[in-house]
């Protein structure tokens, strides 16, 4: 499958609100994964709140989100990234590079508690993006 390329929306609390909105507009399969299951001690306050949400629509869309994690202030301008997700590690870490150079990376590219190669950087432009490299399923 080749690497996907989709929004990745950041909420204020309210992100399961928000991703069942959009299973409602768009249809599809919606699966959501809170901080209590992913572990990574976030802390009580927010084990209820989603850490991932990942929207898959009949029509080829894929719109991802979560709320906000903690000590990540949430403002109208940085609610957003592209996401670049997928199997092909290669690829996905040429562009990783290129993305970052010259840019802020945020969240190294690396194994994370989940078990993808995960990493977040802001480009040269400003823009935010985020790469999962993910774990080839059997």
């Amino acid at each position: 499958m080749a690497p996907l390329l989709n929004p990745y929306l950041n909420f204020d609390g309210n992100a399961r609100e928000a991703m069942e909105y959009y299973k409602e507009v768009f249809g599809g399969d919606l699966n959501l994964h809170t901080f209590g299951e992913m572990g990574g001690g976030a802390g009580q306050e927010y084990a209820d709140k989603i850490m991932h949400g990942m929207l898959t629509t009949p029509d080829g869309f894929t719109i991802m989100g979560s709320d906000g994690p903690p000590g990540m202030e949430y403002a109208s301008g940085n609610n957003f990234a592209v996401s670049l997700s997928g199997e092909e590690e290669d690829t996905l870490r040429r562009y990783w590079e290129k993305l970052s150079d010259g840019g802020q990376v945020s969240v190294p590219l690396e194994r994370q508690m989940w078990g993808d190669v995960f990493g977040m950087c802001t480009d040269r432009f400003g823009v935010p993006w985020m790469v999962n490299i993910s774990t080839p399923q059997g």
